[in-house]
């Protein structure tokens, strides 16, 4: 038997086809485009870039593995979170999807919602309310797009878009409905009809259910699409970052996986619920197991703008068979020391997420002088990202919430020089996974586990291990001890300012 899983984040979707040991024997992953159409907008076209991501790449796997479809046992999938797709009763998407936090043209919603909820609206939403809530998504397409908000049957986010898809049936995993906050009652399950309906109609969201339930199967129609077999058995999915925390083996309480992927994102562990306003305390995927999640909104698009921004000729190099760009760069900054010489930058050329939940944050680069470099540019935008991951390590201490064990995944893996940065930057180690294709995988996993092939998470646990370990180097991380205050106040002395020189 076969287990098959697909991810769809934001810039690529992957495919993972494992057996009954958790071995890759498939895999294949697409590109597809993130839309900027104006600032603070950040879309992606539903019926293309998720679900045609979808058919094409099981396709392509059961093509590649030659596996019969017959004997896919179970299927498991994820997407990006914090999103939101309106769709028709045929679940065809009536515009392009939302995406999350780093999208927030939600703002005036945000405001007009904390004014309307006044001090309730901290409790009923979970935390500040935020770019990344998908009830401010809804009233934005209410107030704004009456036209399709007047068609929609139903407002999902992107695992849910694509389970209905699969199997007809609207569902979304505890995990992600936290996400809806009002829109839910979570302790029961099921919409919560007071708060629901200054939003949208009760019946146009998904029922609640956990990640791992088999949310129905695949029907003659989606079939015809995947090239699956009509009747495998569907799990209800989750978000992408719940799926790769399982890829990597993050099951247990005091592990936290950090996602250098096109933003950073968080999932720590923990045996109980936290309180804590600056993150996004909730459940797990893991039954009584809690997470805190987290996210920045830059990460890998901000190496992605230094490419294209200020390495372009790196960048045609490779186009014309040259050196792979990322590489050239990464190698250029290894030859800056620890620190950039002085040079600190923020990295919120998006606004940010957690901790500073300000859709109004700026980038900035600090300590400029003439003998830095191009070099010392994307170093220092390194150690950014690198010293916002400390600030999330530093509210867990904060909390007294040991952190066990770091396994850092995505493609910023692929970055030797960010991965000691990071371990420099935190002053411990941190490891990689021995399978690095990410989220499909903990979806191929998480469908092995429902699919019979395993009878618990703790057996599970066994065949997902870390590999390599990269250990911190203690000369730098003094440098970086010295230097992270200095990042801490510059956001802090210049919030306002940036307020004023433009807003999303």
């Amino acid at each position: 038997m076969y287990f098959l899983g697909i991810d769809v984040g934001t810039n690529e979707s992957k495919a993972a086809l494992i057996d009954e040991q958790c071995r890759l024997v498939s895999f294949a992953s697409e590109p597809h485009p993130l839309m900027n159409p104006q600032p603070g907008w950040f879309e992606h076209d539903a019926e293309e870039d998720w679900w045609g991501s979808f058919c094409r790449l099981s396709r392509q796997v059961l093509s590649d593995s030659g596996i019969d479809p017959a004997l896919i046992g179970c299927v498991g999938l994820s997407a990006l979170g914090c999103d939101c797709v309106p769709v028709d009763e045929n679940c065809t998407a009536l515009c392009n999807a939302i995406l999350y936090g780093v999208d927030s043209r939600s703002h005036e919603e945000i405001a007009w919602l904390n004014k309307h909820f006044g001090d309730q609206a901290e409790g009923l939403f979970g935390h500040p309310i935020c770019s990344s809530d998908i009830a401010p998504k809804i009233l934005w397409i209410k107030n704004n797009r009456p036209e399709i908000y007047a068609k929609a049957a139903k407002f999902l986010t992107g695992s849910s878009y694509l389970c209905a898809k699969l199997t007809s049936e609207y569902t979304i995993d505890q995990y992600l409905a936290e996400d809806f906050l009002p829109l839910y009652d979570l302790k029961h399950r099921a919409v919560d009809t007071e708060h629901c309906t200054l939003f949208c109609r009760p019946d146009q969201l998904a029922q609640v259910r956990s990640a791992t339930d088999i949310a129905g199967r695949v029907t003659a129609r989606a079939a015809a699409e995947t090239g699956l077999c009509a009747g495998t058995p569907v799990l209800v999915g989750t978000g992408d970052s719940g799926a790769e925390a399982v890829s990597t083996g993050v099951f247990q309480p005091g592990d936290i996986m950090v996602q250098l992927g096109s933003s950073c994102f968080f999932v720590y562990l923990t045996d109980r619920l936290v309180d804590e306003n600056r993150l996004w305390p909730g459940t797990f995927i893991i039954p009584d197991v809690y997470s805190i999640c987290a996210g920045t909104n830059t990460a890998g698009t901000l190496t992605k703008w230094f490419r294209d921004q200020i390495y372009g000729d790196l960048a045609a190099a490779e186009a014309a068979g040259g050196e792979n760009a990322y590489a050239a760069m990464a190698a250029a900054a290894s030859d800056i020391p620890a620190g950039s010489d002085g040079l600190i930058c923020l990295p919120y050329f998006a606004g940010e997420r957690t901790p500073l939940n300000d859709p109004f944050a700026k980038g900035m680069f600090f300590g400029l002088d003439l003998h830095h470099t191009r070099a010392h540019l994307y170093k220092a935008a390194l150690e950014g990202i690198g010293y916002t991951i400390a600030q999330h390590f530093d509210i867990l201490e904060e909390n007294g919430l040991p952190v066990k064990k770091v396994m850092v995944v995505g493609g910023g893996t692929k970055n030797p020089v960010w991965l000691q940065i990071v371990a420099d930057i935190l002053g411990r180690p941190v490891c990689t996974a021995k399978v690095t294709f990410g989220a499909a995988y903990g979806d191929a996993i998480m469908a092995a586990l429902s699919g019979g092939a395993y009878t618990s998470w703790a057996e599970l646990e066994k065949f997902v291990q870390p590999d390599r370990i990269i250990q911190p180097n203690q000369e730098a991380h003094k440098v970086y001890t010295t230097q992270k205050p200095i990042f801490d106040q510059l956001y802090r002395n210049n919030k306002n300012l940036m307020r004023q020189v433009g807003s999303k």
